[in-house]
């Protein structure tokens, strides 16, 4: 593919993207984030019908979801609204990174590779193991008697 080509698919791209938004699915445990993003004017982003510092107090879990700002270094700004169900409160956080990096991968290819390297584009396949009859708990096996 020419580079010629790229720059046309670019341009299309984005003129489909100022027409409509973009919705991705971000997942992490049993957190399940629905993203979508919506070029504008301003920057904002709303998690259920809240602000980011609202549904998440933490400087922490605020880090996690700006995270994919920092890796991706893009000028456009994007109003963004998610919902989120599920999980805790930390794989919410990671759910919602994960959806917003599909967003912008799905906005312009050329963010891939940073995103990527970060690692924000990868599901985090690690869940809680499911408890095994005989056993107290996953791996858990009862005390052990003699007598």
């Amino acid at each position: 593919m020419t580079t010629a080509t790229k720059e046309k698919n670019k341009e299309k791209n984005m003129e489909k993207n100022k027409d409509r938004y973009i919705e991705t699915v971000g997942r992490r445990k049993t957190s399940v984030a629905r993203v979508r993003i919506l070029e504008a004017s301003k920057q904002s982003l709303e998690i259920n019908d809240k602000d980011v510092a609202t549904y998440f107090p933490t400087a922490e879990l605020q880090s996690i979801v700006e995270a994919v700002w920092k890796e991706a270094k893009t000028p456009a700004k994007f109003k963004i609204t998610i919902l989120v169900k599920g999980g805790g409160i930390h794989s919410q956080a990671e759910a919602v990174r994960h959806g917003i990096a599909r967003a912008l991968n799905d906005y312009d290819g050329e963010l891939r590779k940073d995103l990527k390297k970060a690692g924000f584009l990868k599901r985090d396949p690690r869940s809680k193991e499911r408890r095994k009859f005989g056993l107290k708990k996953a791996r858990k096996s009862p005390q052990w008697s003699k007598r």
